[in-house]
């Protein structure tokens, strides 16, 4: 990603949402690609939007639990931009950088769960 410095989760995860529909939007225009890539949209800004909605949490747990949904989106949009890669829709060289910064992302939110969690 151009940013790749912003240690801030949601500036990153920001960061990605916005990388990701530039990705989408250069992206074939038939039937299929429509449909993975909605749901890949809704899934790679959901993770930025519970990182969010975690910053008011009534609890720790609260918080957690928010960490914990934007780790699920953050998975789901490992699925969705695979699958457009293995059907040829994306090559695998558009789609690395996203899925790079994607698992990166994913470690900072499944540590900071764990670190939230105490283990």
């Amino acid at each position: 990603m151009q940013n790749a410095k912003v240690t801030d989760i949601k500036q990153r995860a920001f960061l990605f949402s916005v990388e990701t529909i530039k990705f989408v939007e250069k992206l074939s225009k038939d039937k299929t690609v429509y449909i993975i890539a909605d749901q890949l949209i809704r899934s790679a800004t959901s993770i930025g939007a519970n990182i969010i909605e975690a910053q008011s949490a009534s609890s720790r747990k609260d918080f957690a639990n928010f960490y914990h949904f934007a780790l699920k989106s953050a998975n789901e949009t490992k699925y969705w931009l695979l699958l457009l890669v293995y059907t040829k829709k994306s090559s695998k060289q558009s789609a690395e950088t996203l899925l790079d910064e994607l698992d990166q992302l994913c470690r900072i939110l499944a540590k900071s769960i764990l670190t939230l969690k105490g283990k």
